[in-house]
């Protein structure tokens, strides 16, 4: 099952595709527990996809993260280098305080070093 996020499936896709092209590229970023365990899926997706290093995985994150080749490439270049030994695990979330106004649980979902 899935997280809905109180969104259209649209909306929803393309919040996790800026959330997902964030922590690649920043190595961290600061959002709510739940919308951080759905992206979590979609980074280690992403950085096995840069593993694997196939045509058909460049191809297939190039079409989830919105044709953003700076981003394919650090995942292809830099990350997949970095994780080769590493079978999966790639993310942490910290949490971190409740939010003023909404009081949602504000997490930190970072790339593991």
């Amino acid at each position: 099952m899935y997280r809905k996020l109180g969104r259209e499936s649209r909306q929803r896709r393309s919040i996790l595709a800026s959330l997902t092209k964030a922590v690649i590229m920043n190595e961290s970023v600061v959002t709510t527990e739940a919308r951080a365990k759905e992206a979590r899926k979609f980074v280690e997706k992403m950085i096995t996809y840069g593993k694997r290093g196939t045509l058909v995985s460049r191809r297939k994150a190039l079409a989830f993260l919105h044709n953003d080749n700076e981003v394919v490439s650090k995942v292809f270049n830099d990350l997949a280098k970095r994780y080769e030994s590493r079978n999966g695990g790639y993310t942490r979330i910290i949490k971190l305080k409740e939010r003023i106004g909404d009081d949602a649980l504000e997490v930190k979902l970072e790339l593991v070093k």
